[in-house]
């Protein structure tokens, strides 16, 4: 049996994430904190100054961490609405360009399972650019799915 870690393509698929969550709230619900920006500045990126979920649309965003400036660059490549949002992810300051992909499915009538997918990592060259390593990576999504996203939901169905 060949190890995954002898074929060519070992490398893009070690630093892919995949991250699935089922969350107590229906699709339209979900699909609204993925892609209304009021919503997604108060659990995902409060830097973020424009959103819409249309093909080819771009946004740029700076977000500041202990002492560094990461100028993130998104371009919407796919969008079908309710079920699967894609976009282009990149920072102005290296090369390298990744894709991230929020999927729903329902599970019920109220409960949505959201899978994220971010791939690409290695583009970015995490040997040379050490801040841009997979674990980082893995950090802000799990922040993002087990934490700021569920407690936003809880408190947009308190109301």
């Amino acid at each position: 049996m060949t190890s995954r870690k002898n074929k060519p393509d070992a490398s893009a698929a070690d630093q892919e994430i995949v991250i699935s969550r089922v969350f107590n709230a229906p699709v339209a619900r979900m699909w609204e904190a993925l892609t209304e920006l009021d919503q997604m500045k108060q659990w995902y990126f409060d830097e973020l100054s424009a959103f819409k979920p249309e093909v080819g649309f771009q946004t740029q965003f700076n977000v500041h961490s202990e002492g560094t400036d990461y100028m993130h660059v998104w371009k919407i490549t796919e969008v079908v609405p309710e079920k699967r949002i894609t976009y282009s992810w990149k920072y102005a300051a290296i090369p390298g360009e990744s894709f991230v992909t929020f999927e729903l499915v329902p599970e019920g009538n109220e409960k949505t399972r959201l899978t994220l997918t971010h791939i690409g990592l290695e583009t970015f060259d995490p040997d040379k650019h050490p801040n841009y390593a997979r674990k980082n990576f893995v950090g802000g999504w799990t922040h993002f799915m087990d934490s700021a996203l569920p407690e936003f939901l809880e408190k947009k169905t308190d109301k």
